[in-house]
C-alpha cells in the first residue's frame, strides 16, 4: 500500500458521519453479533463487558451488542442477551458505560426468534405469524399468534427499548431480517394468516411506533433488513424493496442491509469463497431511494473492501461482526496503515453459536476471554527459544514469546512455511487461509524473529543452537499406510491425502477414501478441477467433524454434482488397478474406479525429535505445543494451544534468572 493509498483509505474509513443526534468518529460499525457470553437467564457478564469493551478501545465508532429478546418466548440461545424486564438495565448500563469510556457509541438490537426459536431453550412454545415450521432448528411447529399477541408483542419491543435508553445505549436497532419474528411477518413464507396482518408490514409499522414512543431525544433509532430471503420460497430483492415502502423508513435514522433467512444462512454469515462486499449492491439501492445513512454487512474483511464500499457510494458506513471478532482493533489499525490479524471466514465462530457454546475464534485466541487478560509480566531474563515448526501453532508461539520480549528462532524443515495449514490454505473453499500465514510471517518479521525454511533439525542443530527452551511444533501427519491392510493395494496408487495435497499433482479420476474434513474439502477441490471423484467413507454424513455454516457451500455442491458419487457408511475392501471392492451394510460389490486412492484417516501427531529435545535437557525445559501436543484437530485448537505454550514458557523464564551473554544471549549453566 503506498503512503497516497493510505491517506485515501483514512480519509473514507476516517470520515465522522451523523446519524441523528449521534456523532460517528468513523466509518467502523461493530455489527450486532450473537455470542452466548452471557449467563443462561440472559444478563450480561464481565466476559460480555470486556469483550466489547475491547471493540470499543479497538476503535469502532459504534460496538452493537448482540440481537437480544424482547420476550422471553423469542429467546434463541441458551446464553442470549435478554432485554425482557427490567432486571437486566444494571448489566445493560454497564456495557454501556463501558464502551462510552473509549469513546464509542453503544447499539442494541431488538428481535424476538419467533419460528426459530426451541422450547428446549426457552422454556416456551415457539410463536409465529402462521404454524411453520423451522427444519433447521428442529422443526417444532410454532403456535400461531393471535391479533391481541401481536399488538402485545409490539409493545414489547418498545419495552425493551426503554430499557436500553434507562442503560445508556445510543442506538435502537430493530432486527427486521434473517428470518427471525418481524422478517416472518414480511415473508410470503412464513405468513399466511388472512386477517389484518396479513399486511406484511403492518406489525414492523407497530414495532416501530413502539420503539419511537420510548426512544429518547439523543437516541437514533434504525432498522436492519435483509435485502433478499435467498430461497425461491422467500422474498427476493425487488420484493423486499417493495415491501419497504409501505415502512415509514423517513421516521428513522438509518437502515443497516444484511440478507438471509435460517432457511439460506449462507446469505446471513456469508463463506469465504464469496467475493467481498457482497450485499454492497443490494444497499446502494436503499441510499439512493431513501437519503438515510445506510450500512452494509457481507465480508468486508479488508480496510480495502470497505473503502471500495464508501467510495463507490453504496453505504455510508459497513458493519462488521467476524472482521472486529478477529481483531478487535482492526479500525485503529486500519486507519494508521498497521497489519491486523484477518478474518479467515472459517465460520468456526458461528458453528459454536449453534452450538450453544461461548464463541471463539480460530485466529484470536484471546476473543471471548479479555477478561482473562492478565498485565504482561517480565520475564527474569531473555530468554533464548528454539521453536521446531513453521506451522501456525509454531508461529505464533513465536510471536508471542517475541512480544514477551525473549529471543526466538523458528527452524521449519520444509522449504515454506505453514505446515498441514498451508495445505487446506490451498484448497478452493479456504481463499483467505493463506492471508493468517501472510500476517503471521509479517508479524514474526517485524519482532525480529529469524524464520529458517528447509532446515532439518537434529540432535546437531540442538547442540549448536543451544537454546534455554525449546518447543517442538512439528504438527500432524498422516497415520501412515503400511497398516492398510487392503487387499491389492499394492497394484495402484495409494497415497495419503495430505501427501497428495503436497505433491501438487491432478488426475482425471480418483477415489477418496475417507469423507472426514479432509476427504470432503479434497473432493469438493479435485471435482472443482474437472476431477471425476468416488467419496467412500465410514461416516453416516459428510464431514462429520465440521461444522454447519463452514460447509454450507461445500455438501450440497458435492451432493449436486453428476462427476461424483459418494457412497457413506461404507468402505473398501478390496482393490485392484482400476476397480474398487465395498461393502455397505446392504451389499458388497466391485465398482470401476480408475485412479490414485486418496486416504484420508486422520491425522497423528509428529514426535520424533521429542527425546533428542529432552536429552539436550535445555535450562527452561521442553514444550510440546499445536499438533506436536494432540492439539492439532483445528486451526482454533492450535492457535489455543501455542497461547498456553508461550504463557508457560514465559513463566518459567519468570521463576528463573537466565545468565546473560556477552551478546545478550544466555550462557548455559555447567
Amino acid at each position: 500500500m503506498t503512503g497516497m493509498q493510505a491517506a485515501d483509505l483514512r480519509t473514507l474509513l476516517g470520515a465522522p458521519l451523523q446519524v441523528g443526534p449521534l456523532h460517528l468518529r468513523n466509518r467502523f460499525v461493530a455489527a450486532p453479533m450473537e455470542r452466548n457470553y452471557c449467563t443462561e437467564d440472559g444478563s450480561v457478564t464481565d466476559r460480555y463487558v470486556a469483550y466489547l469493551a475491547a471493540r470499543a478501545a479497538g476503535g469502532a465508532a459504534l460496538v452493537h451488542t448482540e440481537a437480544g429478546y424482547v420476550r422471553a418466548d423469542g429467546r434463541g440461545r441458551p446464553r442470549q442477551l435478554a432485554l425482557d424486564d427490567d432486571r437486566h438495565i444494571p448489566g445493560l448500563r454497564a456495557l454501556s458505560d463501558a464502551v462510552h469510556r473509549h469513546g464509542a457509541h453503544l447499539g442494541t438490537e431488538l428481535n424476538h426468534g419467533g419460528r426459530t426459536t426451541r422450547r428446549a431453550v426457552s422454556g416456551h412454545r415457539p410463536v409465529a405469524p402462521s404454524p411453520v415450521p423451522c427444519a433447521v432448528t428442529g422443526g417444532e411447529v410454532p403456535d400461531e399468534l393471535d391479533a391481541s399477541d401481536v399488538h402485545e408483542l409490539a409493545r414489547s419491543y418498545g419495552d425493551a427499548a426503554r430499557r436500553c435508553r434507562e442503560a445508556g445505549a445510543d442506538v435502537l436497532t430493530i432486527h427486521a431480517g434473517h428470518g427471525y419474528l418481524i422478517h416472518q411477518f414480511l415473508s410470503k413464507a412464513t405468513n399466511h394468516r388472512t386477517d389484518e396482518f396479513a399486511d406484511p408490514t403492518l406489525f414492523l409499522r407497530l414495532v416501530i411506533d413502539a420503539v419511537l414512543r420510548e426512544a429518547g431525544p439523543d437516541q437514533a433509532v434504525g432498522l436492519r433488513i435483509s435485502a433478499h430471503e435467498g430461497h425461491d420460497r422467500g422474498l427476493s430483492a425487488d420484493e423486499t424493496f417493495d415491501l419497504m415502502k409501505a415502512v415509514p423508513l423517513e421516521r428513522l435514522h438509518f437502515l443497516d442491509v444484511s440478507a438471509g433467512s435460517y432457511e439460506a444462512g449462507e446469505w446471513i454469515v456469508q463463506p469465504g469463497e464469496w467475493k467481498p462486499g457482497v450485499l454492497a449492491p443490494y444497499a446502494a439501492r436503499y441510499r439512493a431511494a431513501y437519503g438515510l445513512p445506510v450500512g452494509v454487512a457481507g465480508r468486508i474483511a479488508t480496510p480495502e473492501a470497505a473503502a471500495q464500499v464508501l467510495r463507490s457510494g453504496q453505504a455510508d458506513f459497513v458493519s462488521m461482526a467476524r472482521t472486529l471478532h478477529a481483531d478487535p482493533a482492526f479500525p485503529n489499525r486500519a486507519l494508521s496503515a498497521e497489519p491486523y490479524r484477518p478474518c479467515i471466514a472459517c465460520n468456526l465462530c458461528i458453528d459454536e453459536l449453534h452450538q450453544g457454546r461461548p464463541i471463539g475464534c480460530s485466529v484470536n485466541a484471546t476473543a471471548g476471554r479479555e477478561h482473562l487478560r492478565r498485565t504482561p509480566q517480565p520475564s527474569g531474563g531473555r530468554a533464548r527459544v528454539l521453536v521446531v515448526g513453521a506451522g501456525p501453532a509454531g508461529m505464533e508461539t513465536a510471536r508471542l514469546l517475541a512480544e514477551q520480549g525473549h529471543r526466538v528462532e523458528v527452524a521449519e524443515s520444509a522449504g515454506r512455511v505453514g505446515g498441514a495449514f498451508r495445505l487446506a490454505a490451498g484448497l478452493g473453499q479456504h481463499p483467505d487461509y493463506s492471508r493468517l500465514l501472510h500476517w503471521l510471517e509479517g508479524e514474526l518479521a517485524r519482532l525480529g524473529v529469524l524464520v529458517s525454511t528447509g532446515t532439518a533439525v537434529d540432535e546437531n542443530l540442538l547442540a549448536a543452537q543451544d537454546a534455554d527452551a525449546v518447543v517442538l511444533a512439528t504438527g500432524v501427519r498422516g497415520p501412515g499406510l503400511a497398516d492398510l491392510r487392503l487387499p491389492g493395494a499394492e497394484r495402484r496408487t495409494v497415497v495419503d491425502v495430505h501427501d497428495w495435497l503436497e505433491s501438487g499433482d491432478e488426475t482425471d479420476q480418483c477415489v477418496i477414501w475417507g469423507a472426514d474434513r479432509e476427504g470432503v474439502a479434497t473432493a469438493d477441490h479435485m471435482a472443482a478441477a474437472g476431477t471425476r471423484v468416488l467419496l467412500v467413507g465410514a461416516q453416516n454424513s459428510l464431514a462429520p467433524d465440521v461444522g454447519r455454516r463452514a460447509k454450507i457451500l461445500t455438501v450440497p455442491r458435492l451432493q449436486g454434482n453428476p462427476e461424483v458419487r459418494i457412497l457413506l457408511n461404507a468402505g473398501p475392501t478390496a482393490v485392484d488397478e482400476h476397480r474398487i471392492k465395498v461393502r455397505t451394510a446392504a451389499t458388497e460389490q466391485w465398482i470401476d474406479a480408475p485412479g490414485p486412492l486418496i486416504v484420508s484417516r486422520g491425522v497423528v501427531p509428529v514426535t520424533e525429535l521429542l527425546d533428542a529435545c529432552r536429552q539436550r535437557a535445555p535450562y527452561l525445559g521442553v514444550f510440546t505445543t499445536g499438533g506436536a501436543d494432540n492439539r492439532g484437530d483445528s486451526l482454533r485448537q492450535c492457535l489455543a494451544s501455542a497461547a498456553r505454550t508461550a504463557e508457560a514458557v514465559h513463566a518459567v523464564a519468570r521463576r528463573h534468572r537466565i545468565p546473560e551473554g556477552p551478546a545478550g544471549l544466555k550462557r548455559r549453566d555447567p
